[in-house]
């Protein structure tokens, strides 16, 4: 009796690990189907007529809605996310290791343009201009935010967000009204955003069959329903094209 009390301890200390599926990890890229479109910037360096000229035309405000790199055709800033928790998330991924991320307004943008937030962290806005913005959320389910950041801020505002998102969240500052940013909110650690070169990672996603959104500001669903087996122990790879007249500025 003593041997079966002390296995079944053991097993049930280990449970998380010995008794969960196994885990693998996905990437991929994003890639325009066409040739990559020439894209104005939002505000150009020295126009005097933007709000705030000194600080928001001292350089050209890129639109980063339209951001596509010019040697990969990757598409920068779409969102890759499971949509709803799945029954297994890795032990070491089950809470977030950053309980705090940063969301700044520099040169008259917000940074990142594209941000995944979980549920159990807070978003502190901050500022590194030398003017005041307004960060404006538009949730769907959370309650929203409307705030002054005040110039050079390095402390910051929170932002909480204690529950799961279905669409991405639109975020806008209304003093300067091209200032635009998108936050997936997720109660779980599935969820990535391309980078410069359209490339994602996500790690340790559970092992057999998964769902995941592919969906960008400018096009909506790129993938409503991207199925990927996943193995044990293995990385896999997918690639998506995306045509260029689905992109609208």
């Amino acid at each position: 009796m003593m041997r079966f009390v002390i296995c079944f301890a053991v097993l049930s200390a280990l449970s998380p690990m010995c008794l969960a599926d196994g885990w693998g990890h996905l990437e991929g890229q994003i890639t325009l189907d066409g040739a990559v479109p020439s894209i104005a910037p939002l505000v150009k360096k020295g126009d005097a007529t933007v709000k705030d000229a000194a600080v928001c035309a001292a350089q050209d405000v890129p639109n980063d809605a339209m951001a596509f790199d010019p040697e990969t055709k990757g598409v920068a800033n779409v969102f890759v996310f499971m949509r709803r928790a799945p029954k297994n998330i890795h032990p070491d991924l089950k809470t977030s290791k950053e309980k705090e991320v940063e969301f700044d307004q520099k040169g008259c943008r917000f940074l990142p343009h594209a941000m995944i937030v979980r549920t159990d962290q807070t978003v502190i806005c901050k500022s590194s201009d030398a003017v005041a913005h307004n960060v404006h959320t538009n949730p769907f389910t959370n309650s929203p935010s409307n705030f002054i950041v005040q110039p050079n801020d390095s402390e910051g505002l929170e932002v909480k967000l204690p529950q799961a998102e279905r669409l991405p969240v639109k975020v806008v500052c209304d003093i300067h009204p091209w200032m635009l940013a998108w936050w997936v909110v997720v109660d779980h650690p599935y969820a990535a955003v391309t980078d410069a070169q359209g490339k994602f990672r996500i790690e340790n996603l559970p092992e057999g069959e998964v769902e995941l959104a592919v969906w960008h500001e400018a096009t909506g669903y790129i993938e409503r329903k991207l199925t990927v087996n996943i193995q044990d122990g293995k990385t896999e790879a997918v690639e998506i094209k995306a045509p260029v007249g689905d992109f609208k500025e």
